[in-house]
């Protein structure tokens, strides 16, 4: 970690209702006789300033002493809720610039996540910059600066679409580009998630070739 990612929070967002996996908690599902959420605390610890992590439900059920924010909005308004509930928390913090968010169910995003959205930040004067591979984006891999904190609370407030990326367009953006940091077979995107019983499986073969 750099000195600029020194300014930097990294927010899981774990705060869905995870209705793909009938009703499980897919953040504590086991890869590799650890939690999901683990995998994304291990991978993104080493590139931030801290930890927080974004969640509705009971805070215990982590077993971690990260400090838990929940969405400030009502009714599962989705991840634009979990990035407001970052951006609240960084905002109070002392010299912390942006928050990087992260999918608590992405167990294999990139090691040069934070660094290369940063670079890209500072490249394009952007207020905002969300990760892409394989020709698709993703929105909620994405570095915000903590000024957007009131027009992201105004937003969801005036009830305006929870679409990640409708709220993104609205400011200056861009994105940077994670090609090189794909994955073997079956599923070479690194932003690759479980949302299905047969995602974890396929996580599963994704970890042993990683680890042969």
């Amino acid at each position: 970690m750099n000195s600029d990612q020194k300014g930097i929070v990294g927010v899981i967002i774990a705060g869905g209702l995870s209705r793909r996996m009938k009703g499980q908690d897919k953040c504590l599902l086991p890869l590799a006789n650890k939690p999901l959420i683990n995998h994304a605390i291990d991978r993104l610890a080493p590139q931030v300033s801290l930890v927080v992590i974004n969640t509705n439900g009971d805070t215990e059920r982590f077993g971690s002493d990260l400090p838990t924010v929940r969405d400030p909005v009502d009714g599962y308004a989705g991840p634009l809720a979990g990035v407001l509930a970052g951006l609240q928390w960084a905002s109070q913090q002392i010299e912390i610039s942006h928050i990087v968010t992260v999918a608590a169910d992405t167990p294999f995003f990139p090691i040069s996540l934070v660094q290369k959205l940063l670079t890209k930040l500072v490249e394009s004067n952007s207020e905002i910059v969300v990760a892409q591979s394989l020709g698709r984006n993703h929105p909620v891999f994405a570095i915000w600066s903590i000024q957007l904190e009131n027009p992201l609370e105004n937003w969801l407030q005036s009830g305006k679409s929870g679409k990640v990326l409708t709220f993104i367009e609205e400011f200056k953006h861009s994105f940077a580009t994670f090609d090189d940091c794909l994955l073997k077979d079956p599923s070479p995107d690194p932003f690759f998630n479980v949302n299905r019983p047969d995602d974890l499986t396929r996580a599963h073969t994704i970890y042993e070739e990683l680890n042969a």
